[in-house]
């Protein structure tokens, strides 16, 4: 009996990772996303691990994780991947604050974000 299997979400030749609450806020994230979006993976590891940015070992770890779901659960070739679509979105704020002068309050907010990576197999043109 047991239940059918759930359609894939993304193509045949697609692989992707999701990594949800990282402390940062979109606009920075996006930033670095948008530093390997189109590229190969092994050029957009080396990208994501000289990079200046804090968030950018988060990402790395998201990128090796869709790396690995397209070897291990579709039967990919990591050789011929390529970073397709890496975007971001909101996730939580948390709100903080502290006293200032006068009497007000000073809202500090502490965002989160979530980051997608989809990579694709793309057969050499030579």
């Amino acid at each position: 009996m047991g239940k059918e299997k759930n359609p894939r979400r993304v193509g045949e030749n697609e692989a992707f990772a999701k990594a949800k609450m990282l402390r940062t806020s979109p606009q920075k994230l996006n930033l670095v996303a948008a530093l390997i979006r189109g590229k190969k993976v092994d050029k957009a590891i080396a990208d994501l691990t000289f990079s200046k940015k804090r968030i950018s070992q988060d990402v790395l770890k998201c990128l090796q994780s869709a790396i690995a779901n397209a070897e291990n659960n579709h039967g990919l070739d990591v050789d011929e991947l390529v970073v397709t679509e890496a975007y971001c979105g909101k996730n939580l704020v948390m709100k903080r604050g502290r006293p200032r002068a006068r009497g007000r309050f000073g809202k500090i907010m502490k965002p989160f974000s979530e980051l997608t990576i989809k990579v694709k197999q793309v057969g050499e043109t030579a």
